[in-house]
């Protein structure tokens, strides 16, 4: 009988026990994927800190390259992550540009729920190619439209010159797209190749006329530059928009709306001022990040 009441309470124990590790390892989890450049950073950081204050437990996973981090979301290593729709559509599905914002989430969205990833919440931040010039030349030279330069070139041949990296002077949705676009050409003497990094400096320094630049690039608002508009809608979109796991989705559905509070606030020039606040002032990710929650009464202080 003693030994029937001691094996009892020794069972009890035991499942009390595993009970409370499985309290201490338990609980909502997910691990959050991120690529290696800064807005990438504060993305990731700003969805880790909504998702910890609705209880989850949140691993980071950043500082990854493009296709590194997509395998790893492929292969249910990452849950979720921040991608463009635009390098899902070009560069992961091998699709052709579309210009319409809506139609390229649509067509992303449709091609990899084959693959077990759900698309949802695409933010306005766009992290596409632009044309860039100082605000002096724009105004000096009555440019404001891509369009306009491509008359200004037509009406004054060899007169303007375009810093550019070599992909986008080469590449078909860069340089040539758009001149063949637009109808017009700086000619070959008056692209100036360097490093991405380089063009908007060389911009600022007076040694060029336009720039290749991103959309949401911190030294836009560095230098004080202008983008111009690309009214013939040549650029495809790299709308920033949550990519999950099929599996993550239906553990954890909740993530659509605590993701959706910080896809409805962001744009592009709000983008850019956090890059701006990390890059050029020197400010921690996740300060930047912290900060512009509370601000924004998406974070209690």
């Amino acid at each position: 009988m003693l030994n029937k009441q001691l094996t009892l309470v020794l069972a009890v124990a035991l499942t009390l026990f595993l009970s409370s590790c499985s309290s201490v390892g338990g609980g909502k989890q997910v691990s959050v994927g991120g690529k290696n450049f800064t807005e990438q950073y504060l993305l990731s950081e700003m969805t880790a800190f909504l998702l910890k204050e609705e209880g989850f437990k949140v691993k980071e996973m950043n500082n990854l390259g493009s296709t590194v981090v997509r395998k790893a979301l492929e292969n249910e290593q990452v849950d979720l992550m921040w991608e463009y729709t635009g390098t899902a559509l070009i560069t992961y599905m091998g699709k052709e540009p579309i210009t319409d914002p809506e139609e390229t989430f649509q067509k992303v969205k449709a091609i990899d729920a084959k693959n077990g990833i759900l698309w949802m919440n695409m933010s306005e931040v766009n992290n596409t190619y632009a044309l860039a010039m100082t605000k002096e030349k724009s105004e000096e030279l009555g440019i404001k439209s891509i369009s306009d330069l491509a008359s200004y070139v037509n009406d004054n041949p060899g007169k303007l010159t375009m810093a550019s990296d070599a992909e986008f002077a080469n590449r078909p949705d860069g340089l040539p797209g758009v001149e063949k676009k637009y109808g017009f050409g700086f000619g070959a003497e008056n692209i100036k190749q360097m490093d991405i990094g380089l063009t908007q400096r060389a911009l600022d320094n007076n040694q060029v006329d336009v720039s290749v630049a991103f959309e949401t690039d911190a030294t836009i608002r560095d230098y004080g530059l202008v983008t111009l508009e690309d009214d013939k809608h040549f650029f495809p979109p790299y709308r920033a928009a949550v990519s999950i796991n099929e599996e993550a989705y239906e553990k954890y559905p909740e993530i659509k709306e605590i993701t959706a509070r910080l896809a409805d606030k962001l744009n592009s020039d709000i983008m850019r001022e956090l890059n701006y606040k990390v890059d050029i002032e020197g400010n921690s990710v996740s300060v930047v990040a912290h900060d512009w929650l509370v601000e924004n009464g998406l974070l209690e202080d």
